[in-house]
């Protein structure tokens, strides 16, 4: 018997296995978010929107539509590989009922926070979002996950705390000019002075470089590549594929706030951010030496594309949230595949596994289409957001940071393909026969893989 099973028993509480409903409750939970999202978006009109909600505190618009979408299709996806896992989990049944109750509690904040149509509200949001992932951090079974959760709330924090000291910036500004701030979104900017001050300057520059930090832009990033490996499967597919949005769609809102606004300096402090961590990524994927941590750094240099493609504003609009949408999917699906390898092979070293294509037929082969796509390798929806970035670019008169992107893309390539191609076809020292893979736990990587192709279908049709 399992250890922690055996003394959970002799604590007189039922080990995991006694609360196997907990996987397909978060399954309908989830199932019922995406099927009344989808409703919605199917039967609301463009020009209906937007949909105020609750006194206007919260709203259903172009943006908010989208992401809903997308994160309750993820977490879907997540559901069902977790109700999948839940036996196995080496948890007692009280310690099952918090991590779901938690993952559930994620989700609320997610969702509510996307909708949210107030900065303070938002950012309260993410604080909870953020609070709830830690404890599901602290359930992973590699490099002191305890210490790792810790390490997450504190740079989280920190993040969260420098984008609240941007906001009371901006409440300065308004102050010194006689304002009375209103920090809903829709009324924001007719409630800020036009003619931008030093404050205002400062709060903007404040809150991109916190929430940029909590979608691991450097200097910050540190947090992410630990966290990400250290954290069970499926909070590493959270954290990776769903919370990341809430921060985009906060930068977003921010963005289209002061959209009017004499912000010159806004685009030059995104476009630094996204090629420092382009190039960070770049020097940390060719010294990485496990596929958990080097999809970690894949991650980072995805969320140096998108600072690039804000940048450029308009130019690349398109190209950003097209890149969002398929990144969300590919984490998801790379994330949980790694999970599979982990559980068969018990480690995360890319050194200790060859042939992989041989021994796991599906997740070896679901593994390289997701970093492909990841790398925005053709033709996924992730290489036309890269061109039209790119594209962008270009327009601006940016060619420095042209030909870093490319640069660095191609380094970040080459690099993961030299660590990932021995891993899933090189030849392994001894043979392991093929081993049985659950169709549960496969279901959602298909699924992501299928939402993939629709992505890049609506793209081509487009």
């Amino acid at each position: 018997m399992n250890p922690s099973i055996a003394s959970a028993a002799s604590a007189g509480q039922p080990p995991a296995g006694r609360v196997t409903w907990v996987g397909p409750a978060l399954v309908a939970a989830a199932l019922v978010a995406v099927v009344v999202v989808a409703i919605v978006f199917v039967r609301t009109s463009i020009d209906e929107l937007p949909v105020y909600l609750a006194d206007r505190w919260f709203v259903l618009d172009a943006t908010s539509m989208l992401f809903l979408l997308v994160i309750d299709s993820v977490f879907l996806g997540i559901s069902v590989y977790m109700s999948s896992r839940v036996a196995t989990w080496q948890l007692s049944s009280g310690q099952v009922l918090a991590r779901a109750g938690l993952t559930l509690a994620f989700m609320v904040a997610m969702n509510l926070g996307v909708m949210a149509n107030n900065l303070l509200l938002l950012w309260a949001f993410i604080e909870a979002t953020t609070i709830c992932a830690a404890p599901l951090v602290a359930q992973g079974s590699t490099l002191s996950p305890r210490r790792v959760a810790w390490h997450y709330l504190l740079y989280s924090s920190m993040s969260l705390a420098i984008t609240l000291l941007g906001i009371l910036c901006l409440t300065r500004s308004a102050q010194l000019h006689g304002l009375a701030i209103d920090f809903a979104f829709d009324a924001m900017a007719g409630s800020l002075p036009l003619a931008i001050d030093g404050w205002q300057r400062l709060g903007l520059a404040l809150m991109l470089f916190g929430l940029g930090s909590k979608l691991g832009l450097a200097p910050l990033y540190s947090w992410l590549p630990e966290t990400y490996e250290a954290a069970p499967t499926s909070t590493s597919a959270l954290l990776a594929a769903v919370q990341f949005n809430i921060s985009i769609v906060a930068v977003l809102r921010v963005l289209q706030v002061f959209n009017g606004h004499d912000t010159g300096f806004v685009p030059h402090e995104l476009l630094i951010m996204g090629c420092l961590s382009l190039t960070v990524a770049a020097v940390q994927v060719m010294a990485a030496r496990n596929y958990k941590r080097l999809i970690a750094y894949a991650c980072v240099s995805s969320s140096g594309v998108i600072a690039i493609g804000l940048s450029v504003g308009r130019a690349a609009a398109y190209g950003v949230l097209l890149y969002v949408v398929s990144a969300a999917f590919v984490k998801a699906l790379l994330f949980l595949t790694a999970g599979r390898l982990r559980a068969v092979y018990g480690t995360n070293r890319s050194s200790a596994l060859a042939g992989v294509i041989r021994v796991l037929p599906f997740s070896g082969a679901l593994f390289a289409v997701g970093t492909f796509a990841l790398l925005g390798f053709p033709p996924f929806g992730s290489f036309i957001a890269e061109m039209l970035v790119l594209s962008g670019i270009v327009q601006a008169g940016h060619l420095f940071a042209f030909t870093l992107m490319c640069t660095m893309l191609t380094i970040i390539f080459v690099a993961t393909g030299r660590s990932i191609f021995p891993m899933l076809w090189g030849q392994p020292e001894q043979h392991r026969p093929p081993v049985r893979e659950p169709w549960v736990t496969t279901l959602p990587k298909i699924g992501f893989v299928i939402a993939l192709g629709l992505d890049t279908l609506w793209v081509v049709v487009e």
